[in-house]
This record gives C-alpha cells, structure tokens and sequence, in this order.
C-alpha cells in the first residue's frame, strides 16, 4: 500500500530486478578479478563480462523447484550463456564464493543506493525547515511546557530546532552508510579457504565497498541494526515535526495546520472539519520503522557462523523501512513546505493570559533588585494565581502591588514585562544553527 506513494526510485532500488541486477554486478567484479589475478581464463572471463544476464521471470521459474535463490540465479544466467552460444564460460560464474559472499556484498549496494537518495531527501528537508524558520524568524509565539503556557519563543526559533535534528540525522545516516558499506568475499565461514583476502580487495574495490575485517559465512548484523535504528531515528523526527504541528491545528491553538487542498473533505459527517490527515499518517508509520528495530537486533545473534533466520527477516525490514523513511520524507518536506501559519493567531494566544507568562522574568528582577526569592516567589504566585482562576489581568494586578513598585519602579516593570528582552538571543541562536 505504501509504495505506490513512495517516490520511484527508493521502490526501484529495492525491487527484485535490482536486486538480481546487483547480485550480477558482484558475481562480474569477482570474474574480472580473477582473470586479473590469472585464476581463471581472461577470454572466457570477458565473454561472460559482455554476455552474462538474466530474465527475472526465469529465476523466479527455476526457484519454484529448486527452493534456492542464488542457485536460481546463476542457473538463469548460465541458461543465458548458454543461449549466447557461450556454454563453456559460464562454468567460471560464481567461482570461489559463497551465496552469502553475493548476496551480503549485493545488499551493501542496495543500501549504498538508498542512502543516497536519503541523503538527498534530508537535505532537500533541511532547506525548507531552514527557509520557513528564517520566514518566521520573527513570529512572537508562545512556547509550551507540559502543554502549558511557558515563555515566550518564535515560530521560526521552533522549525530552527526541528532544522538542527534534521541535520544530525543526516550525519547519522551518512556514519551508519559508512559503516554498512562492507563487502565479504571470503567463504563459507569466512577463512577465505578458496579466494585469497587480496581476491576480495581487489573485487570490493570494484564495488567502491570496502573489505569486512572479518566475517564469518556473512557480514556481522550489528552493522545492519544500526542502519535500521538510524533509520527509526529519522522517523521519530519527522514524528516530532508532524506532532507538533497537529497540536498547533487544534481548534483551541490554530497556530498552524497542514496544507488543506481546494475539494478536499476532512469529514465524512461534519462539513467544517480540516484534520491534519497527513500529520497523523506520518505520526503511525513512524512506528512501524521504530518496530523494525526490534527485528533487526534479534538479527544479530544467529547460529554458530550463520543461520538463515535473519535473511527472510531482511527481506522485509530493510526495504520497508527504506520506502517508510522516503516516503515519510516527503510528507514531512510537503508538510513544511505548505504548511499553514498564522502569526496573528500566535500573538493572540500569547497575551491570552494577559501577562502571566513574564512571572519568571519578574521573580528574577525582583530578586536581583534586592527581594527574597522566596518571598519574591509568593508574591509573584500569589498574583499569578488569582489572574490564572478568575482571568484577571496579571501585568495590570502586579502594578497596582506597592511592594512591586517600591523595589523595581515603573521602568523596572515595563523591563519585566519586555517581550523583546525575552527574544534578544533569537538572532545570535540563528547564528549558531544556520552559520
């Protein structure tokens, strides 16, 4: 269901085709290498270089009785060797390795694709959050702790905090790309009792893959389960972001709402309703690459040196969560990019409680103008209560305490009560996430 919305090309990486295509890719950098290294012959290594392919259907044909993929593979590819009028050659396809040796290596190259185009999403997410936080730069609102009226922020300081995460997970997935982008030529238990380690150097090299230190039959899952964390880390962001902007939607805030299309319906009963449909997908799916977690680190411990329990595992967990993460991408950039935003609104909710939200600062000048803090702290409370259950007017009630006045004076007050006191590091913060 996901997929026919994910941009193409992720499904393409992940599909049968490319995967196949990929196997193929290894199993040709391997004969090349060896008719390099003069193991096998160099004219039966070149005609399989420049006839060796598949027709997936045919593998898929051939697996239906052998219960065996690569098997199927290299009978399909033989098949066409065959075909080619080249028969011989094909007797050097798969010389020396191990299923795990391509299908392990492949992988890598699948993976290597995907975070490209990751990568690429993220950073195409990271312009718009940066371009709607210097928009909103400006945009008084107030912020929220427990839900509650807080201090003072701006919209644009909020999308600049979820900008710095974004970033981070950019370095993440490049680190945990890095540290996934192995190959492993090195046999059935990785001794590299029929291939020398030089053999796959040279061919992971081909790859633009570097060499496993060491593997056993495949290449140690930890490297796997990080990737796949790195990728529930990304959702759990983009999680963040979409939360926050249906809590900003609720009637009651109405600070800022997803896109609403001309036509569109938000209510099969209730005609007037805009529901951050979208908001609310984005929040779901990211617990399905969250679970996938959970699979990829039971992956890590197989029997002995290899099982098969994590490959039917794979096959699942690391193309979703790829397709879950493109896709959960690009809601989120079209999310930000379209997203509705009212100032007003903010400015609005802001004053709502007349003043309230200046008790932090107001405690802090009456305490630096020579007050207890404890008793600075009562009386500030002592107002802020009152305002808070009868809805009374908290700057206005604190001016008319001769206490307050005597301590900080007039101009004091109206300092206390400065807006643009409370935001004066709003640009120098700017500074430090964007410069």
């Amino acid at each position: 269901m996901i997929a026919r919305y994910t941009r193409p090309e992720m499904g393409a990486v992940w599909s049968e085709e490319n995967k196949y295509r990929q196997w193929l890719e290894v199993e040709l950098a391997a004969t090349e290498t060896l008719a390099e290294l003069g193991q096998i012959p160099r004219e039966e290594a070149h005609l399989l270089l420049q006839h060796a392919g598949f027709r997936l259907e045919r593998i898929v044909e051939i697996e239906r009785e052998v219960k065996h993929d690569v098997i199927a593979f290299t009978t399909a590819v033989a098949e066409r060797m065959k075909e080619a009028g080249f028969a011989e050659a094909s007797r050097w396809l798969h010389y020396g390795l191990t299923s795990n040796d391509v299908v392990d290596t492949a992988q890598a190259l699948q993976i290597r694709q995907a975070c490209q185009l990751l990568e690429r999403a993220l950073e195409e997410l990271a312009e718009a959050l940066k371009r709607r936080a210097y928009e909103f730069k400006d945009a008084v609102q107030i912020g929220r702790t427990h839900g509650v009226h807080a201090e003072p922020i701006t919209f644009g300081w909020k999308l600049a905090l979820f900008y710095d995460e974004v970033r981070r997970n950019l370095v993440r997935l490049r680190a945990a790309g890095e540290r996934i982008r192995f190959g492993k030529i090195s046999g059935a238990v990785g001794t590299f009792a029929h291939l020398g380690p030089e053999v796959e150097e040279k061919i992971c090299e081909k790859l633009g893959l570097k060499p496993a230190p060491i593997a056993s039959q495949v290449i140690s899952r930890d490297r796997h389960a990080e990737f796949v964390s790195t990728l529930a880390l990304i959702a759990a962001t983009l999680e963040k972001i979409a939360l926050e902007v249906r809590h900003l939607q609720r009637t009651e805030v109405r600070e800022a709402e997803e896109p609403f299309a001309e036509g569109q319906k938000g209510s099969s009963a209730m005609p007037h309703k805009r529901n951050p449909v979208v908001c609310e997908q984005i929040c779901g799916l990211a617990r399905v690459v969250r679970a996938n977690t959970q699979a990829a680190f039971e992956n890590i411990a197989l029997w002995h040196e290899r099982d098969i329990s994590h490959s039917s595992v794979e096959r699942v967990i690391l193309a979703d969560s790829c397709i879950l993460v493109d896709y959960l991408l690009g809601r989120t950039l079209w999310l930000i990019e379209g997203m509705q935003v009212y100032p007003q609104r903010m400015r609005a909710n802001l004053e709502m409680t007349k003043g309230l939200v200046f008790s932090g600062q107001l405690l802090l000048d009456l305490t630096a103008a020579g007050m207890l803090r404890e008793e600075a702290y009562q009386l500030v409370q002592r107002h802020a209560m009152r305002c808070w259950e009868e809805g009374g007017d908290f700057q206005a009630s604190i001016a008319a305490d001769p206490r307050v006045l005597s301590v900080l004076g007039a101009e004091g007050l109206a300092r206390a009560f400065s807006l643009e006191r409370q935001l004066k590091n709003i640009d120098r913060i700017f500074q430090r996430v964007f410069l």
